[in-house]
């Protein structure tokens, strides 16, 4: 089963592969067994290697000195990091492209290449107790002498523990656009800030995803991202690239987990033969190849409309079919997966049995699964089945 990928796409697809291969799948069990973490020289290696090989400058323009890669390149590059368990594949941060057309030139000096050259590490403060398939924002920014007061609280801010600062959601209280979104940067060492706590989750990463209290944290204006009210904007530029960056490593976690119960099927035998001949597990195998083909074309679809071009409401309804179908095959794989391994799936050294875990979550963040849906039938009943 392969993409039609020309040779730029290709090579990043190697490149990826040979990283996730050789350096993080070696370390998955280690990094289960002691609570997501790995030695801080071989964390400080895989940070090391992964910038020089230009992951974390992919979507950064030529002209910042970045990278410039096409979607469909990025797509192909976190396919293979999607086959890493342990979220050991977020060994970098990325700089990506919205933040150059969102930010300031002091902003982009002072938050964003510093995530290109793995300087600095961001989190995005976004969700809220109360969202769920609406967007809900109580977080509040006030008008304060020399910019804004920031309160309210935000839960599932991922790799908080090991970022500096906050990419931060509110709702202007006050002034001409009250009502409306702006992002902030907000340092992670400005007075008001308070950890509630640390909830313990299915995955085992050592990226955390803690919830946090602002009270009157005080924001200069020049840490405010684009113009006042402007923040869903950017917002949704955020959850397209994540959605569709979801469906690519869930389309790479399904390969390898095919990959390793056919592996076993083959080696394994019972009654005699190769559990591989029985037909209720090669029917297992089939669907599972079946899916996983049908989410890559999907995926790799959105990635090369977005390269064309293609109308930013399309778009957004394609990295929702992506995420939705890719996600739940994921799902579907693992479970399928597992169920071949039999026993020895079950057992956290076998990827079949993280995988089963840590999948879960992706119908579930930057927009569940009902949510997708939503935004799929809307913008078929605005723009017909030719608009999505």
């Amino acid at each position: 089963m392969d993409i039609a990928l020309d040779a730029t796409a290709s090579e990043w697809r190697d490149r990826a592969f040979r990283f996730a291969t050789e350096e993080l799948i070696p370390h998955e069990v280690e990094a289960e067994l002691n609570e997501g973490r790995l030695p801080p020289e071989l964390e400080k290696r895989h940070k090391k290697l992964a910038v020089e090989l230009g992951f974390s400058a992919m979507d950064v323009p030529k002209s910042r000195g970045g990278l410039g890669l096409r979607i469909v390149d990025q797509v192909a590059v976190w396919e293979q990091l999607g086959r890493v368990t342990n979220a050991l594949c977020w060994c970098f941060s990325e700089a990506q492209g919205w933040m150059f057309e969102a930010c300031s030139e002091d902003q982009i000096r002072r938050f964003i290449l510093p995530l290109m050259s793995g300087e600095r590490k961001e989190c995005y403060a976004i969700t809220e107790s109360g969202s769920g398939s609406d967007v809900v924002v109580e977080t509040t920014a006030r008008r304060a002498p020399g910019g804004y007061s920031i309160s309210g609280e935000k839960g599932y801010v991922t790799s908080a523990n090991l970022a500096d600062y906050f990419i931060l959601q509110a709702k202007l209280a006050d002034g001409p656009h009250a009502g409306s979104d702006s992002l902030f940067f907000v340092d992670k060492a400005t007075p008001g800030i308070e950890v509630l706590r640390t909830p313990a989750f299915s995955h085992t990463f050592s990226a955390h995803h803690p919830t946090y209290r602002f009270t009157d944290v005080k924001v200069p204006e020049s840490h405010r991202l684009g113009e006042e009210g402007g923040g869903m904007r950017f917002s949704h530029a955020w959850f397209r690239r994540e959605r569709l960056m979801i469906a690519a490593r869930c389309c790479g976690a399904a390969a390898r987990l095919i990959e390793e119960a056919t592996a076993f099927a083959r080696d394994r035998v019972v009654g005699g033969e190769p559990l591989a001949e029985k037909q209720m597990v090669q029917a297992m195998l089939a669907d599972s190849v079946t899916e996983l083909w049908a989410a890559r074309l999907v995926t790799f679809e959105a990635a090369e409309a977005h390269d064309r071009g293609e109308d930013v409401k399309s778009l957004h309804a394609r990295c929702a079919v992506a995420k939705l179908y890719a996600s739940e095959m994921a799902n579907r794989v693992a479970d399928r997966a597992l169920q071949v391994l039999g026993g020895r799936g079950y057992m956290r050294e076998n990827a079949a049995e993280r995988f089963y875990r840590e999948l879960r979550v992706d119908r579930i963040w930057e927009g569940a699964s009902e949510v997708q849906r939503l935004v799929i039938a809307r913008a078929l009943l605005k723009r017909g089945l030719q608009g999505i």
